[in-house]
C-alpha cells in the first residue's frame, strides 16, 4: 500500500467562541480560505495537484451550510479543478478528515489532498442544526441519551475523580498553555487571521488564562448539576443505565470543560511522488488511522477503545508511544485515558489543550495532530498519537511517525 505523508500543517489562532470574541467578524468561510491559503503559500504549491480538499465541519447549516469545503475551495487561491466535501464525525471531523484524505492516497485514489476543518461557533452556535439524537424521543429514550456534560461527569463518578483531580488538571492545562504561548512553540504551525485590507484579526489564541488556580475554579458551580437533578432530570437516565451508580458527581464547569471556539486548521497530504514533484520533504507518515463506536450515554469513553485498536492494528504498544495529543472535551476524559494506560502526563498534552485554548469543533482533530507533529520535532521525538472523543459514543484515533 503506498505510504500517506503529512507535508504541511497550519492552523489559525482560537478565538473565544462568542459574540464578544475577537473572530465573530470572520465567518467560517473565510477562516477556512486563510488556512487554505497558507498552506500553498507556504509550500508555494501549484493546487492543481490536489485531489480533493476533505474538511470537517460539524453545525453544517446557514452560512456553515451547502458544501462549506467547496465554498471554502472557490473563496481561496487554489485551483477551481480542486474539489471540496464537508464531513461530520462531531468532534473528531477535523482528524476523520485527515484520516479519510490519508486512507484515500494510501489507495491509490489521488497524490494529494488537504484536510482539515472549521468551526465558527460565534456565529453558528452549536446545536442549531438540530438532530435525531437529542430530539427524536424514539431514539432518544433508546440509546439513554444526556447531555456531553452529563457524561463527563458520570465518567468522573464512575472512575472515581474528584473535583479537586478534575480542577488540577484544568489549572495545569492552563499553565502549559501559557508556557507554550510564551515560548513560541505554536509559532511554527500558527498563521494570523486578517482583515480585508491585510491587517492583523487575531495572531494567538485568545482563551488561555494563565491565572487560573484551584482557588478560583473552586467558586464555579458545577455546570451540569441543575440539569442532571432536577426532576425528571438526566441522572436519572443515567443511572437506568448504571444502575450501579447511587448518584452522579457533578464535578464540571466552565472551568475544567472545553471552551466554546473558532478557529480553522488544515494538513496537507500526499505520498512521495507528490513530495517530489512538489519539491517538497514529508514531516511525518501517517503510519495508522481508527475509529470505533461506544456505549452512547457515558458517550465519551473512546479514547481508550479506539487506541486499543489502533495500537493492535499497527502492532504497537503504548510505551512505543513517544508523545499523546487527547481533545481536553472535558478533564475527566483525560483522566480516564491516563489512567486505562498508565500515561505519564509529561507524555500527553504537554503544551496545553482545549481546556485552555478552546474546541472549535470541526478544526480540532487537525489542530492537534498539527500541534503533536511541532512537538514531536521540537522533541525531536519519532512516534505521536492524536486521539479525540466523539458524541454519541465514538472515538477517532492516529498514529503519526516523523521521517
Amino acid at each position: 500500500m503506498t505510504e500517506a505523508y503529512i507535508y504541511d500543517a497550519v492552523r489559525t489562532p482560537r478565538g473565544k467562541g462568542k459574540k464578544d470574541g475577537t473572530l465573530h467578524e470572520v465567518s467560517a468561510l473565510r477562516l477556512s480560505a486563510e488556512a487554505l491559503n497558507a498552506i500553498k503559500a507556504r509550500n508555494d504549491l501549484d493546487t492543481r495537484m490536489i485531489e480533493d480538499v476533505i474538511w470537517g465541519n460539524v453545525t453544517q447549516i446557514g452560512e456553515q451550510g451547502a458544501c462549506l469545503a467547496r465554498s471554502a475551495v472557490l473563496m481561496s487561491d487554489f485551483d477551481e479543478s480542486v474539489a471540496g466535501v464537508s464531513i461530520n464525525r462531531f468532534c473528531a471531523s477535523g482528524l476523520e478528515a485527515v484520516n479519510l484524505a490519508a486512507n484515500q492516497v494510501r489507495g491509490g485514489a489521488g497524490n494529494a489532498y488537504v484536510a482539515g476543518g472549521v468551526e465558527s461557533m460565534s456565529r453558528v452556535p452549536m446545536g442549531s442544526d438540530g438532530g435525531a439524537i437529542a430530539a427524536d424521543p424514539s431514539l432518544a429514550m433508546k440509546s439513554y441519551f444526556v447531555p456531553q456534560g452529563i457524561s463527563s461527569d458520570i465518567i468522573a463518578t464512575r472512575y472515581g475523580f474528584s473535583r479537586d483531580d478534575v480542577d488540577a488538571y484544568a489549572v495545569e492545562s492552563q499553565k502549559r498553555a501559557a508556557r507554550a504561548r510564551e515560548e513560541g512553540r505554536f509559532a511554527k504551525s500558527l498563521i494570523a487571521v486578517k482583515d480585508i485590507n491585510g491587517l492583523t484579526i487575531l495572531d494567538h489564541d485568545e482563551q488561555i488564562r494563565p491565572d487560573t488556580d484551584m482557588q478560583s475554579l473552586g467558586s464555579l458551580k458545577p455546570s451540569f448539576k441543575d440539569i442532571g437533578e432536577v426532576m425528571p432530570g438526566f441522572d436519572a437516565i443515567a443511572i437506568m443505565k448504571y444502575p450501579e451508580l447511587e448518584r452522579i458527581n457533578h464535578v464540571h464547569h466552565a472551568g475544567n470543560s472545553s471552551g466554546i471556539a473558532d478557529g480553522a486548521a488544515a494538513v496537507l497530504i500526499g505520498n512521495r511522488e507528490f513530495g517530489e514533484a512538489a519539491g517538497l520533504k514529508p514531516r511525518a507518515r501517517i503510519r495508522a488511522t481508527a475509529k470505533i463506536g461506544t456505549e452512547p450515554t457515558i458517550m465519551l469513553t473512546g479514547p481508550v477503545p479506539v487506541t486499543e485498536k489502533i495500537l493492535k492494528l499497527s502492532g504497537m504498544e503504548i510505551g512505543d508511544i513517544d508523545l499523546f495529543e487527547v481533545n481536553e472535551a472535558f478533564a475527566s476524559v483525560v483522566l480516564r485515558f491516563m489512567q486505562a494506560f498508565d500515561v505519564d502526563h509529561d507524555r500527553l498534552n504537554v503544551n496545553g489543550g482545549a481546556i485552555a485554548m478552546g474546541h472549535p469543533l470541526g478544526a480540532t482533530g487537525a489542530i492537534i495532530l498539527g500541534t503533536l507533529l511541532d512537538e514531536l520535532e521540537r522533541q525531536d521525538k519519532q512516534v505521536g498519537l492524536a486521539t479525540l472523543c466523539i458524541g454519541s459514543g465514538m472515538g477517532a484515533a492516529t498514529i503519526i511517525e516523523r521521517v
